[in-house]
């Protein structure tokens, strides 16, 4: 049942935080891109700081390492993941940009060899982190002519919010603050929010008297708020405890499935068959990278597997 039941929950947590890129998408329509990201988070801020105050005795942050943790999680976790993924998502479909977030993984394998100058990439590990970039060029298709051109403005936004949640989830683990893992999504809300709305009034192409509270939009964010952040988050860290942190990153590779599909059905979305070669390419540059923790941490299923076929 156990087994049953995480399954069950990791599907749901892809389906969720996939079908979150086409709910972006879709709220785009109706506010501005940083405005709408920090709305996201001034509703998941307060459902999370309450849920974390009534489930948690360590929720509130008492150490410098629980502060850092809370300052590097707000600022590049929360706000400039947001602010790059959902500009970026004006100028991409759902599921360009849930695959090119796809590189989170791979990225943190670079910035753990940056910040663990000890630990070197073998050749393998390096073949994997060049198809992984491999990948990102087949997704985004810059041209030949002019490879820093508009058309690829919009796709390394998205990578460039990739890159900021896998430089943060490398420094959070460094940080190794002890606040609980509800208070810590909590408190770096509150802190996003903030600064995503900083950022919002900074730009000149961004006011609130161009939002527009459209049920769609106002669906949108709701959405976004109520299900991929605040019971994603619950879900995800359910999923931590039983599964480890590899097999919860293979979510990041169930997700544009459900980007696609949900973008195709609601937004008229398609994917080319090069962004879905390109999507393979970065999968197959992850397990190189990380072949070796995949194979302990998946042999216990696929030895229970064995064990289900006939004549075993």
């Amino acid at each position: 049942m156990s087994e049953r039941r995480s399954a069950v929950l990791f599907v749901l947590l892809a389906a969720v935080w996939g079908t979150s890129f086409m709910a972006i998408k879709a709220g785009l329509e109706a506010f501005p891109p940083v405005l709408f990201a920090a709305l996201r988070y001034d509703l998941a801020a307060v459902l999370m700081v309450g849920y974390a105050a009534v489930t948690c005795d360590y929720w509130l942050p008492r150490t410098r390492a629980d502060w850092l943790t809370l300052v590097v999680e707000g600022v590049l976790i929360i706000a400039l993941y947001n602010a790059f993924l959902f500009v970026g998502e004006t100028g991409v479909t759902s599921g360009v940009a849930a695959i090119l977030v796809g590189m989170s993984p791979i990225l943190s394998t670079v910035f753990s060899r940056l910040f663990l100058p000890d630990q070197r990439l073998t050749v393998v590990g390096t073949i994997g982190l060049l198809l992984g970039f491999v990948g990102v060029a087949m997704v985004a298709r810059p041209t030949s002519s002019n490879p820093l051109g508009s058309e690829a403005v919009w796709p390394g936004l998205v990578l460039l919010a990739a890159a900021s949640v896998a430089l943060g989830s490398v420094l959070v683990q460094r940080l190794d603050g002890d606040i609980s893992p509800e208070g810590m999504v909590a408190w770096s809300n509150v802190i996003g929010a903030a600064l995503l709305h900083t950022i919002s009034l900074g730009l000149p192409s961004e006011s609130f008297a161009d939002a527009q509270f459209s049920l769609a939009g106002v669906a949108a964010l709701v959405y976004l708020a109520v299900f991929a952040s605040a019971i994603g988050y619950v879900v995800y860290f359910d999923l931590l405890a039983r599964l480890g942190a590899i097999e919860i990153n293979l979510v990041s590779y169930a997700a544009p499935i459900f980007a696609a599909v949900s973008g195709w059905l609601a937004l008229d979305e398609t994917l080319e068959l090069l962004d879905v070669a390109g999507f393979v390419v970065i999968f197959t540059g992850f397990v190189l990278l990380k072949r070796h923790a995949l194979a302990t941490e998946l042999s216990p299923v696929l030895d229970r597997v064995e064990g289900l076929l006939p004549g075993r």
